[in-house]
């Protein structure tokens, strides 16, 4: 009860209606929110992570999610759903929410058309859940000052004619979302705008009806009167009635039902909703305007009349002291002309006196004394993350593990003959960077994806062994040229040792052994190597971190892993290139005698 939307509140947006956002947006800014009011996006068949928005002069990032759970686990306080899905799909998308416990307290429905069944079904089960549906068929609702849906009120022009930029004194409830927004403005020429508004949508079977609103309005002291549109069809005004009879709503209610003219066809009619149009006497727009009239309901002549009367009971309660004098609140301007801008950067920042990492300072990380390291600065610039001292430190570990396997490997081998053919060190470098692929590193990355994908599906050792060879792929990670179970390689060793020692634990590396049992037992140098050790060992530094299978996988695909072999082997590439430079060596031919030439003469055409 009370406030329906407070400027802290936050939607998840279902369906990237760009306008409409955008629209919420410029609101949160117009008013000074401290934060967006869309939280996240649901877009199912979009592959994107994100999407921009303005926020007055500058961009913004607004994640997108596939379906509604995601959105919901990652911005667990975003409360409201606005379901712009379309009337085939609108009732699942309410019932996935609804079923998502604790998460929602209201949640709009803007489609029209959906089936009565389905709708009657989807809004017991939201009073059952104990959530507030606005709709279906509405455009939504707006706490002035602090939150509002979509584009409830209009232009942002509209929105500060009509007061709606902050709070009022009235509560308006009315089917209409055209005529909502013409009675917010009829409201503040009369009076002092509103705190809280809802359009409760056309559809003969809604979510919240006129009496949930009127009751909640009745409990928010920020609410001072009321004022109901109501319309020819149904019998909900009836409701507000028996609330006003019974003492249970004592505010003033200014109330009208449209669709008096009905009275002059000679057979009945349906306005534009589908629930306007009256299948009995007591659903007239006439016979309701006289109950409510009875009541002690402030219902006047005519619509036209209408703004006299909120004139009128407006001035007595101002009279009276209940209402007191608003102070108008400095607001901000949106940009006329707003530049979108081409790149996106969420690691670094330059912008200030000081440059800074994952928002640390370059001071803070730099020195000696900090207590950071270069795994800590690969934790801030790659993963976002300040990662523990165990994990820093493995990743130090890792680098300079691969930094060097000699000068017969392909990528130092090209390095060393770039070199020697006179060119600078970085031209030399990426020479040797070219390597690194599937063929030379690759095997880090290979290792990582197919051991966790197996563990992740529940295979057994031998099960894997299985499945590589139907796949016709070697065990990455499996194998070594010189090593063996009676020579191992210390390298594996002190990976091993560190982990046991440090890490929570290693379910990956143990699957991963137990692999290493059965490839041995046919061939003792198909042992475990250096690059799985160190491809397994990040996934379950990456589980014991806390990241999901799914962001580990996203880690795996962006070539992570092989980073760190570049990274690392850098440091040896550039060893070699230094070398060659400081003994200064000629540029570099090949042997012809370990060349095989066997070169025939060409076929003529």
């Amino acid at each position: 009860m009370g406030a329906l939307f407070t400027k802290d509140t936050q939607a998840i947006f279902w369906n990237n209606n760009a306008s409409a956002i955008q629209r919420m947006l410029d609101y949160d800014y117009v008013i000074n929110r401290t934060k967006p009011s869309v939280a996240a996006i649901v877009a199912p068949t979009s592959g994107n992570k994100f999407e921009k928005f303005f926020y007055g002069p500058d961009e913004i990032m607004v994640p997108v999610f596939r379906n509604t759970t995601d959105a919901a686990a990652a911005f667990p306080n975003a409360d409201v759903l606005l379901n712009f899905a379309s009337f085939r799909t609108a009732y699942d998308v309410t019932m996935e929410a609804i079923a998502i416990k604790g998460q929602f307290k209201t949640i709009m429905v803007t489609a029209e058309g959906i089936p009565e069944r389905l709708a009657r079904k989807m809004n017991q089960q939201a009073r059952d859940a104990g959530v507030i549906v606005i709709g279906p068929a509405t455009v939504g609702g707006i706490a002035p000052g602090g939150f509002k849906i979509a584009n409830v009120g209009g232009t942002i022009e509209n929105i500060i004619n009509s007061k709606l930029h902050r709070a009022g004194s009235c509560g308006l409830v009315t089917r209409s979302g055209g005529l909502f927004n013409e009675l917010s403005n009829i409201i503040s020429i009369n009076a002092d705008g509103i705190a809280e508004g809802v359009a409760i949508g056309g559809d003969r079977f809604v979510g919240s009806v006129f009496i949930d609103n009127l009751l909640r309005m009745e409990s928010n002291p920020e609410v001072k009167y009321m004022v109901l549109l109501g319309e020819v069809g149904g019998t909900e005004e009836y409701k507000v009635i028996e609330a006003v009879k019974a003492g249970k709503i004592k505010k003033p209610i200014i109330a009208w039902c449209i669709g008096t003219i009905a009275k002059h066809f000679s057979s009945g009619v349906q306005f534009g909703h589908a629930g306007a149009s009256a299948n009995a006497d007591a659903e007239t727009a006439a016979a309701k305007n006289e109950a409510m009239a009875a009541a002690g309901i402030h219902v006047p002549a005519s619509f036209n009349d209408l703004p006299h009367t909120i004139a009128e009971v407006y001035g007595k309660l101002r009279a009276a002291g209940t209402i007191g004098e608003i102070v108008e609140p400095e607001l901000r301007s949106v940009p006329k002309v707003r530049r979108k801008k081409e790149f996106i950067c969420t690691i670094s920042d330059d912008r200030g006196d000081e440059a800074t990492y994952a928002g640390y300072p370059i001071s803070s990380v730099a020195t000696p004394e900090t207590g950071f390291g270069i795994g800590d600065v690969i934790s801030l610039l790659w993963f976002k993350k300040r990662y523990p001292k165990w994990a820093t430190d493995y990743l130090e570990t890792v680098i300079k593990t691969v930094a060097d396997h000699g000068p017969a490997v392909s990528g130092a081998h090209n390095a060393k003959v770039t070199a020697r053919a006179g060119k600078d060190v970085i031209s030399s470098l990426v020479t040797g960077l070219l390597t690194i692929g599937p063929r030379f590193g690759g095997a880090i990355d290979d290792a990582a994806k197919y051991f966790k994908y197996a563990n992740d599906r529940g295979m057994s050792p031998a099960e894997f062994i299985d499945y590589m060879k139907k796949e016709g792929k070697t065990i990455s990670g499996i194998g070594h040229r010189i090593k063996s179970v009676r020579n191992p390689d210390l390298r594996v060793s002190g990976l091993k040792k560190y982990a046991a020692e440090h890490f929570p634990s290693t379910p990956l590396l143990d699957f991963a052994l137990e692999v290493e049992k059965l490839t041995t037992s046919k061939k003792d140098n198909l042992i475990l190597n250096v690059d799985g050790t160190i491809g397994i060992l990040m996934v379950d530094m990456w589980r014991a971190l806390g990241y999901s299978e799914e962001e580990i996988d996203g880690f795996i695909e962006a070539g992570a892993l092989n980073a760190f072999f570049v990274v690392g082997r850098s440091i040896g590439f550039i060893g070699h290139i230094l070398d060659e430079k400081r003994l200064g060596m000629p540029m570099y031919r090949h042997p012809t005698d370990d060349i095989l030439y066997n070169v025939e003469l060409a076929d003529e055409i």
